[in-house]
């Protein structure tokens, strides 16, 4: 999804600083439009990965937005703890460590604007994925808690909690076939329109819309039955 908005954004004429793990990746996309993108190898569980976001913001001479992408997520019915364990230090711990980083730059320079990836799947405590439903709504609260500190500060700085339902990326790939799934390329054209338009919160898409509001409807003891 991050590939797919970062392409979008420099159809538009943005200036882009990307990040990522893979730097076969990252210098595949500095092709596209090598006087626009500067790119960072970055880690979000590396401690040192905000000193590494600063170096890249550096090479930018600033940033106005931050766009968030990063995250893993299984399937772990078995609750195998290595799952559960990696899942809240990259989708928990690495969260925390960037969002705060760019957070941290915004508060210096006085305004930003915050987005960030997050999942339908902090709307309810998930059984077959314990770790990641519960990582994810870790991430809504702690943007809606940044927002009400950022407000009670002065500061101005937006954020935009991009809430997808299933979308056909690599993290889904497996045996299990997802209902609903989304293609990138659609899911990347909402999140753009979110971030110009400065949405607060936008779920992709009104399927998942009507399926999150159902699911925040449900009691707890009707939930804790269903067989997911």
């Amino acid at each position: 999804m991050g590939l797919e908005v970062a392409k979008l954004l420099l159809a538009d004429g943005c200036r882009l600083g990307v990040a990522a793990r893979r730097e076969d990746r990252l210098q595949a996309l500095k092709q596209l439009a090598p006087d626009r993108v500067e790119v960072q190898a970055i880690d979000v569980t590396d401690e040192d990965a905000p000193r590494h976001l600063r170096s890249l913001i550096g090479r930018l001479g600033g940033m106005d937005v931050f766009f968030y992408s990063s995250g893993i997520g299984k399937q772990n019915r078995a609750l195998t703890a290595d799952i559960e364990l990696n899942t809240v230090n990259t989708n928990a711990m690495g969260f925390t460590r960037m969002i705060g980083e760019a957070y941290r730059y915004f508060a210096e320079q006085g305004e930003g604007h915050i987005a960030a990836i997050t999942s339908i799947a902090g709307t309810k405590g998930l059984g077959p994925a314990p770790s990641y439903s519960a990582t994810k709504a870790l991430q809504n609260v702690y943007l809606q808690a940044l927002e009400q500190q950022a407000n009670a500060r002065g500061l101005k700085i937006r954020f935009t909690d991009i809430r997808p339902g299933f979308v056909d990326t690599d993290l889904l790939n497996g045996d299990y076939r997802y209902p609903m799934m989304l293609k990138p390329e659609k899911v990347a054209s909402q999140i753009v329109k979110a971030l110009k338009t400065k949405r607060h919160i936008q779920v992709i898409d009104w399927r998942y819309n009507i399926l999150t509001a159902l699911w925040r409807r449900l009691p707890r003891p009707l939930w804790r039955c269903l067989k997911l």
